[in-house]
């Protein structure tokens, strides 16, 4: 947010990477590709890790929050 980022992306918690790489290609697919906002492209994203078995857990998914300009 120093170098002039209107939001960011963070962890509460320290978070596996395999979940964490899954989380991320989630969030730009739906918002590069399918042009949602940011808000509504990490909430996508954490349901449907949600929905998966491997990740259904909230430790993977839950920690995940946008800081910054939320539009």
């Amino acid at each position: 947010m120093y170098e002039g980022s209107p939001r960011v992306l963070v962890s509460l918690w320290s978070v596996n990477d395999l979940a964490t790489a899954e989380l991320m290609k989630r969030f730009y697919r739906l918002l590069l590709e399918e042009d949602l906002p940011a808000t509504a492209a990490l909430r996508a994203a954490q349901l449907e890790m949600q929905q998966q078995t491997q990740w259904q857990a909230p430790y993977y998914w839950a920690g995940f929050t946008l800081q910054g300009e939320w539009r």
